[in-house]
């Protein structure tokens, strides 16, 4: 049949076409026999050349039928290529609802599968599912483990065949980032989803949690985002070498890469454009190696070299591998938080509270309210750092007084509009005096 028929046709065509009709027929359907999968035996398995057509291009699409070896696109490929008729459980006509609990379930299965080896848009969904069903996740991990504790009887032939059918199904249903999911196009979405969901005390519960945040989430007038985006730019414009000229040269466009050389990430001198950008803001300097050094070196002369430490194993929890991510917790806890640690920190009994219960099962995530408050800490204590002068401190804030004013173009014409106004209204003046004080505005 042509592609333009095949859209018309229903799941229910479909799953006929599939049972009914000749294609898993033992005599005159398409042809499977035993196929070997690295050293793993595969029964009933065929190659993408027998499926060579628009037909088998858009079952495969469907997840009816599904591939053995390249799991992460549902793609037909005309070669060597395996694949197996999907089982009538994970066929799309059956429409059933496709939940968060199963979805968590199965990627909590795999996380201990894999021992935390997961994907990256995985183990991004893994962090989201925890945190959003933490009420349930001991329920959640009971049944995943008792999943794959079934799985591990089974033959490995079978135990394959089943890991793939369930991919397939979830690749369906949840499809990767950037790539575009069958289920989502045409006429109707074939299941919705959320069409069968319950309204449970939970489910209100979520609605009412979104619409709050909905409503306490801030809104901001055009003219003032137009403002901060003009101060902004403003002050990072001699700092981007793309706007403005490189010192001593423009590495992109000549063979002199002095420019990257003296902006290595940790030169022993920085130069002095590097140090005005510290007083942009506190998370400039923490971004900057160089500059993390030399606070790290003034939080050692106020003794609390501790907190800058404790913030940067939370960025090494955070960004680091997955499966050293529980270690990296515990060890954590033991240095910084457990009574008697040797780099204890100083933190509130609430936000303790928080960290220790979410140590309990720990995430990329699990110490965000303790790092934010040492962050708050550490902003506090590097305004002393104004008072530890140094040459080159000096001459930054003399750079950072002759800095533009942040009020936008815009608003600095009108009040000079508004003012002329008020000046004609009020009769003769000597203008000389005003414009002097106007000019003394727009340099202050």
């Amino acid at each position: 049949q042509s592609k333009k028929n095949f859209k018309q046709l229903s799941h229910k065509s479909i799953t006929e076409h599939i049972s009914k009709r000749s294609m898993q027929d033992p005599k005159t359907g398409v042809k499977s026999q035993t196929q070997r999968l690295v050293i793993t035996t595969i029964p009933h398995a065929i190659t993408g050349e027998i499926l060579r057509n628009t037909m088998g291009t858009m079952m495969v699409a469907f997840g009816y039928i599904y591939p053995l070896q390249d799991h992460k696109r549902l793609m037909l490929k005309p070669d060597t290529s395996l694949y197996r008729f999907q089982t009538p459980y994970f066929w799309p006509a059956q429409q059933w609802p496709v939940e968060d609990t199963d979805y968590a379930i199965y990627l909590a299965k795999r996380n201990i599968r894999k021992k935390g080896m997961l994907e990256l848009y995985e183990q991004e969904q893994y962090n989201n599912l925890y945190k959003w069903m933490n009420h349930k996740w001991d329920f959640i991990v009971m049944q995943a483990k008792e999943q794959y504790r079934a799985g591990k009887e089974r033959k490995k032939p079978d135990r394959v065949v089943f890991d793939c059918q369930e991919r397939a199904y979830w690749v369906v249903h949840r499809p990767p980032p950037g790539t575009v999911s069958a289920m989502d196009y045409g006429h109707d979405r074939m299941v919705d989803p959320n069409m069968e969901e319950k309204k449970t005390p939970d489910y209100y519960r979520r609605i009412i949690m979104f619409t709050q945040q909905c409503i306490m989430r801030p809104r901001v007038k055009s003219s003032v985002s137009i403002g901060a985006l003009v101060k902004y730019t403003t002050t990072y414009k001699e700092h981007d070498p793309f706007l403005h000229a490189c010192l001593p040269s423009n590495p992109w466009l000549t063979d002199d890469v002095t420019y990257w050389t003296l902006n290595m990430p940790n030169v022993e001198i920085p130069t002095k454009m590097r140090v005005e950008r510290w007083t942009f803001s506190f998370g400039e300097l923490l971004m900057d190696p160089r500059g993390r050094a030399d606070f790290r070196l003034f939080l050692k002369k106020e003794f609390s070299g501790e907190n800058l430490a404790f913030w940067e194993a939370c960025e090494d929890l955070k960004w680091g591998a997955a499966e050293t991510m529980k270690e990296k917790a515990q060890q954590i806890y033991k240095t910084f938080l457990a009574r008697g640690a040797p780099r204890w920190i100083n933190i509130d009994g609430k936000t303790m509270d928080i960290t220790v219960k979410g140590l309990a099962h720990p995430h990329r995530y699990v110490l965000d309210a303790a790092q934010t408050h040492i962050y708050m800490l550490m902003k506090k204590v590097s305004d002393l750092m104004k008072l530890k002068r140094r040459p080159f401190e000096t001459q930054l804030e003399q750079n950072a007084k002759r800095r533009r004013p942040s009020l936008s173009p815009i608003i600095l014409r009108q009040q000079e509009e508004e003012q002329k106004a008020k000046l004609a209204a009020s009769g003769p003046v000597d203008i000389t005096q005003v414009m002097s004080k106007l000019e003394r505005k727009q340099k202050n």
